[in-house]
């Protein structure tokens, strides 16, 4: 099996979700007492919320690449990023790092693409709802995109900036988030994408009407599925 190589701390909540979610793969694909070979580099979420703050996505993205390159240099055979936000500095680190790099909105478009829906809801932090870095991944394969109105959209950033990425859940967002969806069901999404990593936190399938993507999910086995690649046959 290939070494993953993680980007993580963005935020740390989310990212200790990866470790788990691809070590269960593992083990559900292989069985006996396998789990994943793996690299974890987690960075200081704090400096990057401040380069939010200045709009400087130059100084995130530097960070990004420095951060690949060193997973790279340890021996890491693929690289994931554990966040959806930060894959706007997605071609940065593609053309830095000699290794594979799978993008969070193939995996997830993948995954939508199987179920032959062609309108999805896009929920994440205003970034990912509001420039075209995921959404041109999903229209190029036919799938349209709804996000939310200004207002909701801000909610939606809110929640996540103030609160799930501090691991703060709470049953009123929860509410604020199943009225957003219900809002967007209404207007023909057919499913609704978990863009960011912390979403899930609050958000479950049995609390929508509507299919979910768990973008956490999905990136983490598909990893898994990649690492697999050419490896050994399971065994115990």
């Amino acid at each position: 099996m290939k070494t993953i190589g993680l980007i993580g701390g963005m935020s740390w909540e989310s990212s200790s979700l990866y470790y788990e979610l691809i070590n269960k793969k593992v083990k559900e694909t292989l069985g006996g007492f396998h789990s994943a070979p793996c690299i974890l580099l987690s960075v200081d979420f704090a400096e990057i919320e401040r380069s939010f703050g200045r709009d400087d996505w130059d100084s995130i993205a530097e960070l990004m690449v420095t951060s690949a390159k060193k997973l790279e240099h340890a021996g890491a055979d693929l690289v994931i990023l554990c966040t959806n936000t930060i894959h706007i500095c997605s071609d940065e680190i593609i053309k830095n790092i000699t290794i594979p790099f799978l993008h969070i909105a193939n995996a997830t478009t993948e995954k939508i693409k199987a179920k032959g829906l062609k309108k999805i809801a896009l929920l994440g932090t205003k970034y990912t709802m509001e420039k075209d870095f995921y959404k041109d991944i999903l229209n190029a394969h036919g799938i349209e995109v709804l996000i939310p109105d200004s207002k909701d959209r801000e909610t939606i950033n809110q929640i996540i900036f103030q609160e799930l990425v501090l691991g703060i859940v709470k049953e009123k967002s929860k509410e604020s988030y199943q009225r957003i969806i219900k809002s967007l069901a209404m207007k023909g999404a057919e499913g609704v994408i978990l863009g960011c990593t912390e979403i899930p936190l609050l958000i479950k399938q049995e609390d929508v009407d509507i299919p979910i993507f768990d973008t956490t999910k999905i990136h983490a086995e598909r990893a898994v599925e990649m690492a697999l690649e050419g490896s050994i046959s399971p065994s115990v």
